[in-house]
């Protein structure tokens, strides 16, 4: 997929399913908690979406495309479990772009593919909207929450890694 087709493929899955959305232009940015001030809103509103590679065995490799919250980490463990995998890591930029359509920075919340499997954390669902570069750096998107789960059905599965405590 070109990449510059995602954007329009996204554009268009949403107006397809009349989902409530605005548009973001601002600097080029692919930092969750740069661009998130650049939007205008708390970090932990944007559904930051990793592409990870989990090995089954010697032979089978599955991808995912997590997405937790803006201020969270993903857990690869929680993932490798869920799979019973035997190895996990985060996938290389090439076949992200490739499974996604996006640089990286840019990655949706959302699979054209079959070859990624969507798994989200529950805690994307505590805000109203969710933000997420909108297959560009310079361009985002607030989608309402509810929007999201309908277009998209996730697979929920807590994946959000747990955060050291404070010293």
């Amino acid at each position: 997929m070109e990449l510059e087709a995602t954007y329009d493929r996204l554009i268009a899955l949403l107006d397809d399913n009349g989902a409530t959305y605005r548009l973001i232009d601002h600097p080029e940015e692919g930092r969750t908690e740069i661009v998130s001030g650049y939007r205008g809103h708390d970090p932990a509103a944007a559904a930051k979406c990793m592409i990870v590679m989990v090995k089954l065995g010697k032979k089978v490799t599955k991808y995912v495309l997590a997405v937790v919250p803006g201020d969270a980490r993903v857990d690869l463990q929680a993932i490798k479990s869920l799979f019973g995998g035997t190895y996990i890591s985060f996938a290389t930029p090439e076949i992200a772009e490739r499974l996604s359509g996006c640089v990286a920075g840019t990655i949706l919340p959302f699979t054209f593919t079959d070859e990624l499997e969507l798994i989200a954390d529950p805690g994307i669902k505590g805000f109203p909207e969710l933000f997420f570069n909108a297959a560009r750096l310079d361009r985002s998107l607030a989608l309402r929450t509810d929007d999201y789960l309908r277009i998209a059905s996730p697979r929920f599965e807590p994946i959000v890694a747990a955060t050291e405590p404070a010293a």
